[in-house]
């Protein structure tokens, strides 16, 4: 399946402003909420006193955490699916209004509801918290120590979840044995997701019937979790949505206001809604990445990789999300040896609670920060060593002929499908002109100025999340086909994908053909939201199934109506016809005659596979200023097969911003008292579209042998290549001047500070 389409159906609303994102959903009578937020990190909660905000003009009602407890109204726990070294993760539940105790700036101390959003604000002003200051963490590698301040009863140490992976035995042995041993420490900091669309939540009550409006990547996951954090049965939830305004991982399941919203709702009888300030986006929204990562490597004399160690301390924020455990644990661990044969491989996680926001996934949710390490490594192990870059990966790399390659590394049966890693690194040889790269140094340092050049070969899983997915295909009265699916996108292109497949197979127009996704009026079924790069993978080749099905249903419906067997009768055009006759009937118009009979459920296990790239990042430091320019990026990628290459390269850019974005400015900054110094964009610095100028994309793919389309993720594959290629180039253009460690972000005033030593 190889067509290639341009355009997105999607884009003529949102475009013209007619997209509808939570925001635009309103209900009749509903009122606005407004949350008090903690001003500190880490304290008591002595006293609350809310009579003055109770008595603010239009003010329907002030709930506190008590109020949440009376409604059984409690954080789940995070759930992992495996045990750490001996035992499950530590996950304290997380409440919807903070009791007792505030655990990180932003965290919710009460709620608000009145006739206005600006009503409720200034009661909320109103309330006033009497606090007792407690010590504060906010690095993990100073909360694991002996003395540091415990944030949980039930985490001692505050270590939420230890896990480690390998042959802690085979490593050692293999280190020991070693002609050469290279050691490195970098960390990948904390970042913001920053989706366009803040968080909001609009909540109705019909009964026992709770209608919740709120952007989420799959809305049966929404709905879920939210029926954990109040106490309600999922069947009870109806969860909606039509446009989402990004999401990147962090839009996955309930946030802890969405519960305090559902609660205000029922307890006032009236809708209720509530929409984020930017500032609660930078205050609240969970975070990405947060880790700190030593890595080492055994190599032989001939440069043969013997074994990789991984050590980490990741900070997992002051409570531990659903996503966050498995970000830095089971998603790393799967990346561990890289895109190369190593002998042994052992690695250690330990997940430390601070006084910060929660972390979550995050575009490539663990595989960026295990990519950015492991090349980092294999290119300090190829100065140790004297041996090229290119070259040293070249005779390390996984050979074509070796898949599918066992992963030694992962806690769950698993292996590497399919790549050409040799042919990746050729291409991006070639397309960045490495080879005439020395001439460019040269000239660059004509002008005064530092050049460099970096690549990143890497393999990371995709897909997977779900035991299995489901996609139903139903007929309208009006003849309109529809396609329903759980997982919702969030720039992704479904509406134009999903429609394009079924039609393919339906042979009838894409235009007859709408996608219904996580629409609470579809029916039940079974999957997961649009995370891990899966949705086409997934969805598409159930999808495929599902049309087979309405054919097969189709036929026997048709054999019926034009009286003659089965056997006698083609499918052409979207009509079923007697062979060799003109006696036919078309799919709507059977559709039509037997009511029902049509729709069709289809569900296949959920398939997992491993997109894999090699990138090259050129750039230019003037040392005078440290000022660095992107002059030049390659990016060679296997996404399996290309449906649509439009939206492929899309999500390659997409990725590569939020990547570069991180390696040239993006950083979450707390001072010691956990106040977050950078919490707006007059501070927080964002990836802008002159960062990347001169961008090369190229498509090398070698199908999927997972699923039925052969397709494999590509949403993660920028951010996961271009973290190590660009900060790999940095470092080459600094090594010259006397700079030999660097850790992103790669700003002006770190840089011109590492070359004024």
């Amino acid at each position: 399946m190889n067509a290639i389409f341009n355009g997105r159906r999607e884009d003529a609303r949102l475009v013209t402003g007619a997209g509808r994102y939570t925001s635009d959903w309103n209900q009749p009578g509903q009122l606005h909420a407004v949350f008090l937020r903690a001003d500190r990190a880490h304290a008591k909660i002595l006293a609350i006193d809310i009579t003055t905000a109770k008595a603010a003009p239009g003010v329907a009602a002030v709930l506190i955490a008590a109020d949440m407890v009376a409604a059984n109204a409690t954080r789940g726990h995070a759930h992992v699916p495996f045990k750490g070294r001996g035992e499950v993760i530590k996950a304290p539940d997380y409440p919807a209004l903070a009791q007792d105790r505030v655990r990180f700036v932003g965290e919710c101390v009460a709620i608000v509801v009145a006739e206005t959003a600006h009503q409720a604000a200034d009661a909320a002003e109103l309330i006033v918290v009497d606090y007792e200051e407690l010590p504060v963490v906010v690095d993990p590698a100073a909360a694991l120590a002996p003395d540091a301040p415990q944030l949980h009863d039930s985490i001692p140490g505050n270590v939420s979840f230890d896990f480690d992976f390998g042959d802690e035995a085979a490593t050692n042995a293999a280190f020991a044995q070693a002609a050469h041993v290279v050691r490195i420490e970098h960390e990948s900091g904390r970042v913001v997701g920053n989706p366009m669309e803040p968080k909001a939540a609009l909540a109705v009550w019909t009964g026992d019937e709770l209608d919740f409006w709120s952007s989420s990547q799959g809305m049966s996951g929404l709905r879920d979790s939210l029926a954990g954090l109040i106490s309600h049965p999922s069947a009870k939830i109806r969860a909606h949505a039509q446009d989402v305004g990004g999401a990147f991982g962090i839009r996955g399941g309930a946030y802890p206001e969405y519960a305090a919203i559902a609660v205000a709702a029922r307890m006032l009888g009236t809708p209720v809604k509530w929409v984020a300030s930017r500032s609660e986006t930078f205050l609240s929204d969970y975070h990405g990445r947060a880790v700190q990562m030593v890595a080492e490597m055994a190599l032989d004399s001939e440069g043969k990789f013997l074994a990789i160690r991984h050590s980490w301390a990741a900070d997992i924020g002051a409570y531990p999300s659903a996503a966050g455990a498995v970000t830095n644990t089971m998603n790393a661990s799967q990346m561990a040896c890289g895109a190369y044969r190593v002998g042994a491989i052992y690695g250690r996680t330990k997940m430390a609670v601070c006084n910060t926001v929660p972390i979550t996934a995050y575009r490539g949710a663990g595989r960026p920060d295990m990519a950015y390490i492991v090349e980092r490594l294999v290119d300090a192990a190829a100065r140790q060593t004297g041996i090229d870059r290119l070259e040293l990966r070249r005779r390390n790399l996984i050979p074509s002929e070796a898949f599918p390659y066992k992963i030694s590394t992962s806690i769950f049966p698993l292996s590497y499908d399919s790549a050409d890693l040799a042919g990746l690194l050729a291409a991006a040889e070639a397309d960045a002109d490495w080879a005439g790269f020395e001439a460019r140094r040269a000239e660059a340092a004509s002008r005064g100025m530092l050049r460099g050049i970096g690549c990143a070969l890497f393999i990371e899983p995709a897909g997977g999340v779900a035991p299995s997915d489901e996609v139903a295909i139903t007929f309208e009265d009006d003849g309109a086909i529809l396609i329903h699916e759980v997982a919702v996108a969030s720039g992704q292109g479904h509406e134009t994908v999903f429609p394009e497949i079924v039609a393919a197979k339906l042979q009838i127009d894409p235009m007859r053909v709408t996608l219904r996704a996580g629409n609470a009026t579809s029916p039940a079924l079974k999957g997961a939201g649009a995370f891990g790069s899966r949705s086409l993978m997934s969805m598409g080749s159930v999808s495929i199934t599902a049309a087979e099905m309405v054919l097969e249903k189709g036929l026997a419906l048709a054999s019926e109506a034009l009286e003659a067997a089965p056997a006698d009768i083609v499918y052409e055009g979207g009509e079923f016809r007697i062979a060799g006759t003109d006696r036919v009937i078309g799919l709507v118009e059977l559709a039509r005659r037997f009511p029902g009979k049509l729709d069709s459920t289809a569900e296949l296990p959920a398939p997992k596979c491993f997109p894999s790239g090699a990138h090259v990042a050129e750039v230019e430091i003037d040392p005078a200023t440290g000022n660095t320019e992107l002059v030049r990026y390659t990016s060679i990628d296997d996404c399996g097969t290309v449906f649509n290459l439009t939206l492929v390269e899309g999500q390659i850019w997409g990725g590569l911003l939020q990547g570069l974005g991180q390696v040239f400015g993006e950083i979450c900054s707390y001072d010691s008292d956990g106040q977050m110094l950078n919490g707006s964009f007059m501070d927080y610095t964002m990836p802008r579209v002159d960062l990347v100028k001169n961008v090369s994309i190229r498509m090398m793919p070698v199908p999927s042998p997972t699923n039925r389309m052969g397709v494999k993720g590509v949403g993660e594959a920028g951010t996961v290549g271009s973290l190590p290629a660009a900060m790999n180039a940095i470092l080459d253009a600094l090594r010259p001047a006397g700079v030999t460690h660097l850790d992103m972000p790669a700003t002006a005033q770190k840089i011109w500070a590492a070359l004024q030593k």
